[in-house]
């Protein structure tokens, strides 16, 4: 995967009932093969998911490799601490709604969403901001 002439999976994507998982894949992926572009792995939200499941960014990146994701799925789920379903749809919830909580973060977003588009004061959530900046369709959040 080259992400610097493409975007990864949306963050809203879901794999194994995970947002954000097949996202990161194709962020290890694209380190993988020297094409990570401008992203960043890990990442804060990448961190978020990594500290959930009790897994460490390095083993996660080596455990992409070369395997497909239904592959590095299964290696997912015996390496991630168990979570029940409610669980795990109430952390991807948390997630997607998740926004700026510090004023340096707060400063960060603004100035980010003000230079992709001064007009979407509706954005206030950073999965809502990936969606803007990958100039992604969907409900504004």
């Amino acid at each position: 995967m080259d992400l610097r002439s493409t975007y990864p999976r949306n963050v809203r994507v879901k794999l194994g009932g995970y947002v954000h998982l097949a996202r990161m894949i194709d962020k290890c992926r694209a380190k993988h093969a020297g094409t990570l572009g401008e992203y960043i792995y890990p990442c804060p939200m990448d961190q978020l998911l990594l500290d959930f499941t009790g897994i460490s960014g390095d083993a996660f990146f080596e455990a992409v490799g070369s395997r497909t994701d239904d592959e590095v799925f299964s290696w997912f789920q015996s390496a991630a601490q168990p979570h029940t379903p409610k669980t795990i749809e109430e952390w991807n919830t948390s997630l997607l709604n998740r926004g700026p909580d510090t004023d340096e973060t707060r400063a960060y977003f603004t100035k980010t969403r003000d230079s992709i588009d001064p007009t979407r004061t509706d954005i206030t959530t950073w999965a809502g901001l990936l969606d803007l900046d990958e100039q992604r369709p969907g409900s504004p959040s």
